[in-house]
């Protein structure tokens, strides 16, 4: 699927959410609720997945995109507030759907201007496989794309790619962070080169240090797609297989309870019949002494 394709999807998706919003009643709190928990999750994504790939690129490779792909940069910045605001807000707040309102109104503007004005630039500039070459790269950016907004985040290589990529060496700097860096802006610029036509693309520059860490960083680039891909098969085995040994298990117990609670009841059959018997054995015991001194007394009294 190409780019535009896949962007203008996402847009339809985001739009169904709108609707559903938009119909919810006045008290609907936990469907709106539910309604915004995945506005916020396909808003995130998208906005991620176009901030690291599709506004970069287009913009080194279509003529007069700058302008539109700046202004498209401060509509996502607004958006991710509002969304970052909403996230986790309770829906009873007085202010919860004003705050749904706003984005809606923000977001449409927003893919009407992207959908009539810039996507049709990049058509008109790039071929079919240009757009399915960021297509892909888009598919595979939005597979380790944040779920939750960061306004606060930068939306810019390099700073929105070390941001994904380096998250946990936030407290490094000097070469391993320049090398970073350098490797996610040239994980970005291949894609530009490819496009373009390019056979050569922008070599790391620094230390020595500097160029062994962006060469890792841009060979991870390429390889997360596919790290991604291993681990949600790796995942639905492991589940297949908890999933498997635990309906054994549970098998293997209900059988157990159900001889368990069998032999405990024949136990206790046994142990009542026990009883009875001797409770019975008991009983005509106490009436043969209770009858031989009820006859002792009366003929002691005859005697007197």
């Amino acid at each position: 699927m190409d780019a535009i394709t896949m962007l203008k999807d996402d847009h339809k998706t985001v739009e169904r959410l709108f609707k559903r919003f938009e119909k919810a009643g006045d008290n609907a709190y936990s469907e709106k609720r539910k309604v915004v928990d995945e506005i916020i999750r396909e808003l995130a994504v998208h906005a991620s997945v176009e901030e690291q790939i599709f506004y970069p690129v287009t913009r080194e490779t279509v003529p007069k995109t700058e302008d539109i792909a700046l202004e498209s940069l401060e509509e996502h910045h607004i958006v991710k507030w509002v969304l970052s605001e909403l996230d986790g807000m309770d829906p009873k707040n007085e202010r919860f759907d004003a705050k749904v309102t706003v984005l809606i109104e923000n977001v449409r503007h927003h893919v009407e201007e992207e959908e009539e004005e810039y996507f049709p630039m990049v058509r008109d500039e790039l071929g079919r496989k240009a757009l399915d070459d960021i297509g892909q790269a888009l598919a595979a950016a939005r597979k380790i794309a944040p779920t939750h907004p960061h306004p606060k985040a930068p939306d810019e290589p390099p700073g929105n790619l070390v941001a994904g990529t380096a998250s946990g060496v936030v407290d490094r700097v000097g070469d391993t962070m320049s090398g970073i860096a350098q490797g996610g802006v040239s994980a970005v610029s291949d894609l530009v080169n490819r496009v373009l036509g390019g056979k050569r693309s922008n070599s790391p520059t620094g230390s020595p240090d500097a160029r062994k860490t962006a060469t890792k960083a841009r060979k991870s680039a390429s390889k997360a797609a596919a790290t991604a891909s291993s681990t949600g098969k790796t995942t639905a085995r492991s589940a297949a297989r908890g999933a498997s040994k635990t309906a054994k298990a549970a098998k293997s117990g209900a059988k157990g309870t159900a001889t368990s609670a069998k032999k405990s009841a024949k136990r206790t059959a046994a142990t009542a019949k026990r009883a009875a018997t001797t409770t019975g054995r008991t009983a005509r015991s106490a009436a043969k002494r209770t009858t031989g001194t009820a006859r002792r007394s009366a003929s002691a009294s005859r005697s007197r």
